[in-house]
């Protein structure tokens, strides 16, 4: 009977501990693998503006941009028109360098010369990604910061300090499949000085929006669209002239990836190549006239040593 009760016993307990395997190697099998969103931008600008990408840590990035005068000039001959080639032969081309660089896998620095004597740094930070699984985030999030400083003289601004403007901008974007992703860039301009005149702030709103197709595994079309919200009706300049902007930016492009190289073709109604600029003192309506042709050159180098 004591052998009979001690193999019942035995029996119970080599069942349960089966059990409990089965149940462990179960729960490990069902409990959900994390899946992050990859390569939601292929770049760290979507056009002009930028996406939530920043270049892998210890990468340095080097970036060069031309944004050229637009495709017609309204009341000039057409025979001059002709000869400047679509924007492409008028002698105007805004260039952008910069390099930047990540430090980390969620911050990213930057300098750039921004054209027109002017300067420009930035730090943007990685603060959310997208991801599916055990934490499920619907979207990835990211702040842009950046100063604007115009480094030529100009007596009519004593104090250096008034030589500033800044950028900040909050990024929320969401790959909605392999193919589409939309970012969405809530965006503030301070500027330390504003001209005279009855609709002047310092601070200039602006939303965008910014979206990316997936033509193939190299090719991409993009767009932009951002609207300016104050300060561009009535302003009154240094000289007493009255000076009014157009709220509305929009640019199309297309994307080729080589490998080495992100080659970025586009066209928009500004050949202003700083955001500030583009955001807050864009001089041209969208009309096929205004619209100006430009592209970028992407390179990035890994700084770490083997």
């Amino acid at each position: 009977m004591k052998k009979i009760l001690l193999l019942f016993v035995f029996g119970l307990g080599f069942g349960a501990v089966v059990l409990a395997q089965d149940s462990t190697e179960t729960d490990a099998k069902e409990a959900p693998k994390q899946k992050f969103a990859r390569a939601t931008f292929n770049s760290t600008k979507i056009i002009n503006m930028q996406s939530t990408e920043i270049v892998s840590p210890g990468s340095l990035q080097f970036m060069i941009s031309h944004h050229f005068s637009p495709l017609w000039t309204d009341g000039a001959a057409t025979g001059d028109n002709f000869a400047q080639l679509l924007g492409l032969n008028s002698g105007l081309a805004y260039t952008y360098l910069s390099f930047d660089f990540s430090p980390t896998k969620w911050l990213n620095l930057g300098l750039a010369a921004a054209g027109r004597s002017r300067y420009e740094g930035w730090a943007k930070f990685k603060i959310l990604r997208q991801q599916t699984g055990e934490r499920n985030i619907p979207v990835s999030v990211g702040w842009y910061s950046m100063f604007n400083v115009n480094a030529a003289k100009d007596p009519a601004i004593q104090l250096s300090w008034n030589k500033f403007a800044f950028v900040h901008q909050l990024l929320i974007a969401r790959k909605f499949s392999d193919k589409f992703s939309l970012q969405l860039m809530p965006t503030a301009i301070h500027f330390n000085l504003v001209p005279n005149g009855i609709n002047n702030s310092n601070t200039v709103w602006s939303l965008g929006l910014g979206g990316k197709y997936k033509l193939s595994a190299n090719k991409n079309i993009t767009f932009e669209y951002a609207r300016q919200f104050n300060m561009y009706k009535n302003l009154v300049d240094k000289n007493g002239n009255i000076v009014n902007y157009k709220p509305n930016l929009l640019s199309l492009g297309m994307e080729f990836n080589t490998g080495g190289h992100l080659f970025q073709f586009y066209i928009g109604n500004t050949s202003n190549s700083s955001n500030i600029d583009q955001l807050a003192r864009n001089t041209s309506s969208i009309k096929l006239s205004n619209m100006a042709l430009g592209f970028t050159i992407n390179r990035s180098m890994s700084l770490k040593k083997d």
